[in-house]
């Protein structure tokens, strides 16, 4: 009941004013955002990585209007990557890229993205790592796709996200599932529209598991996120059915989002990718975490309440 206005809310700069008046919040938003500069996010990383895990870095913003913030965006990817270089973990780290966030929505979208993508796909092939393309609202999944293709020509160790909510997925993870294609499959976190979209969560999780079926029977390299216990048992033993072992697909996970069970299927022997978002740009990341889980945001609520 709670999902439709808290998406609403991802659009409030006012709220947003509120929230960060309240000094009890920034321990709140750490939780799930562990930083705003790339000196706390390498650090985060590196704590992670010493865990056993792997990363995948994103520098938080989206819908991006001025040409002047996206070359600024992708001025910080680059300093991202040297700082993961600098520190010997790109070997253990990535980055995640939204095409809004560096031009997709200006004037000629599609090249000025491209070109910004090449870019730091460029730079990221340099220090030794990988580039995924995030996934947006359904209004830039052709576009998305489109410039992901693009790239797979000149960095065919590109990854690319789908979104099992969209009634459209499971032919594109027909499309996207051949060899090399690394396929991060999420269930999908905006606001949208039923001719698009399943809304039920029941439908979600059929889609998603569909969606499994597909991708770990390609010849690609799924990634498989989600938080949700029954998914996660449900890839597993789809994946042993086609002889998958370790190093055939990884588990990705947001960041402060169960760790232990991040930590528990680590120690199994699993690939365990945690999604790290950091940047000034958080809120509305954040105002989606809270509304997929109602567990987040009753806990979000309880730290406003909370002055001591």
């Amino acid at each position: 009941m709670l999902r439709q206005p808290m998406l609403l809310l991802a659009k409030s700069q006012a709220v947003k004013r509120l929230v960060t008046t309240v000094p009890v919040t920034r321990a709140v938003v750490a939780r799930y955002v562990p930083g705003e500069n790339t000196e706390e996010a390498v650090e985060t990383a590196a704590a992670l990585i010493a865990e056993g895990m792997n990363v995948s870095l994103d520098f938080l913003g989206e819908d991006t209007l001025q040409e002047a913030q996206a070359d600024a965006t992708v001025a910080e990817y680059l300093r991202l990557l040297h700082a993961l270089a600098g520190r010997g973990l790109t070997a253990s780290a990535e980055v995640s890229v939204k095409l809004t966030a560096i031009g997709l929505r200006l004037p000629n979208g599609d090249k000025i993205a491209l070109e910004n993508a090449r870019t730091i796909c460029q730079a990221a092939r340099d220090v030794g790592t990988d580039v995924t393309i995030d996934m947006e609202d359904h209004t830039v999944t052709d576009a998305t796709l489109d410039v992901l293709h693009e790239l797979r020509r000149e960095f065919p160790e590109t990854g690319g996200v789908l979104q099992a909510y969209l009634h459209r997925t499971e032919q594109d993870c027909h499309d996207l599932a051949g060899t090399g294609s690394r396929i991060r499959l999420c269930k999908g976190a905006y606001d949208e529209p039923a001719d698009v979209a399943w809304r039920d969560r029941h439908e979600i999780d059929l889609s998603y598991v569909r969606c499994l079926k597909v991708l770990l029977a390609g010849d690609g390299y799924p990634m498989i996120a989600s938080h949700d216990p029954r998914m996660i048992a449900i890839a597993q033993r789809i994946a042993d059915d086609h002889g998958r072992g370790p190093g055939g697909h990884e588990f990705q996970m947001l960041y402060g989002i169960r760790p232990e069970e991040q930590r528990r299927l680590a120690a199994a022997g699993e690939s365990v990718r945690v999604y790290l978002p950091y940047g000034q740009e958080w809120w509305g990341y954040l105002t989606r975490r809270l509304a997929e889980r109602p567990a987040n945001l009753s806990f979000f609520v309880r730290s406003l309440m909370s002055r001591r």
